[in-house]
């Protein structure tokens, strides 16, 4: 059988194929970013060409990855370009894993963040549910790999849900001690079965509340989608939900449609609503908060990384 190509459509997402089309609307003014351009993007390509790593700026299609190249930073994903789930609202390509995992690629990953100067460094991954731990190990070896090169970097990881694992693999992630776990719950759980159906709300809300019991003194990091057909009380319900399980910093994004495969655009959520959230949620206790139509999980997350902190030690009284 000859490899699939993850530029078609069709063969990226094969279980996508036969959906009905779903309009993609006009983004308004507030959505538009440039093109990705400049001498900082280049050589941030090449660097991660030249190391054969995957980023979940290119898979995801992201929006803002020509600013965040152009400053050298991206978002590297571990674990191949291959992903186990079939999340509706993911870029990301699907299907069953073309291979095992590549054990010498967390020396990649942390050769390519020396070279690049990060400071933080976000690093994610596509779920492996045919790996028995979930690639647990894996990134813990990454996070390893990066404080022996760079031990100066500040590590973020943006985990899967372990789902399918045994309770000590977030043990093994968490013992690997990098600086912020961040595990995204996407969107409020009536809308799970539709958007996310291979996870489990409770499990990702219980998964985050863990990793505190764990270390108390890790920061966590959970974020939603907002346009996805939710209404404002659920996502005010979510945020109680993460405050209860101690998830310090909240990211709120819009949802944009990768294709017309994928589920629809509900609306556009204006630059004002997600100042609401803003406001509400830093009222609800978080120490960090970022919601505007374009934040997204890794965007700016070395700058917000060290007001996170400064938010610690204040409400500590250290500063």
């Amino acid at each position: 059988m000859s490899l699939r190509d993850l530029k078609i459509p069709d063969q990226r997402h094969p279980e996508k194929a036969h959906r009905p089309d779903s309009d993609q609307p006009r983004k308004p003014d507030w959505i538009r970013v440039k093109a990705p351009v400049g001498r900082g993007y280049a050589d941030t390509r090449n660097i991660l060409r030249e190391h054969g790593l995957v980023t979940v700026c290119e898979e995801a299609g992201c929006p803002n990855v020509g600013e965040c190249w152009n400053q050298g930073h991206a978002t590297m994903m571990i674990m191949g370009e291959v992903c186990t789930r079939a999340c509706t609202f993911c870029n990301v390509a699907t299907g069953k894993p073309p291979e095992a995992l590549d054990v010498f690629e967390p020396g990649r990953v942390a050769d390519a963040v020396h070279k690049l100067g990060l400071r933080h460094v976000v690093v994610t991954s596509v779920d492996r549910d045919d790996v028995e731990d979930g690639g647990a190990e894996h990134f813990a070896r990454t996070v390893r790999a990066i404080r022996r090169r760079s031990p100066n970097t500040t590590i973020e990881i943006l985990t899967p849900d372990f789902l399918k694992c045994a309770p000590s693999a977030l043990e093994v992630v968490v013992d690997s001690r990098p600086d912020v776990f961040n595990h995204n719950l996407e969107t409020v759980p009536g809308l799970y079965p539709e958007v996310r159906p291979g996870a489990r709300y409770f499990h990702s809300l219980r998964l985050l509340q863990r990793v505190k019991e764990l270390d108390p003194s890790m920061f966590t990091k959970s974020g939603i989608m907002v346009g996805l057909g939710e209404d404002r009380q659920s996502v005010l319900q979510v945020m109680d939900d993460m405050r209860a399980a101690d998830v310090d910093f909240l990211t709120v994004g819009q949802y944009l449609q990768p294709t017309r495969k994928h589920h629809r655009v509900d609306r556009f959520v204006t630059p004002e609503e997600f100042a609401s959230f803003e406001k509400v949620a830093y009222g609800k206790g978080f120490l960090m908060v970022s919601a505007t139509p374009l934040t997204r999980s890794s965007y700016h997350a070395g700058d917000d990384f060290a007001r996170l902190r400064d938010a610690r030690l204040k409400k500590i009284g250290q500063i």
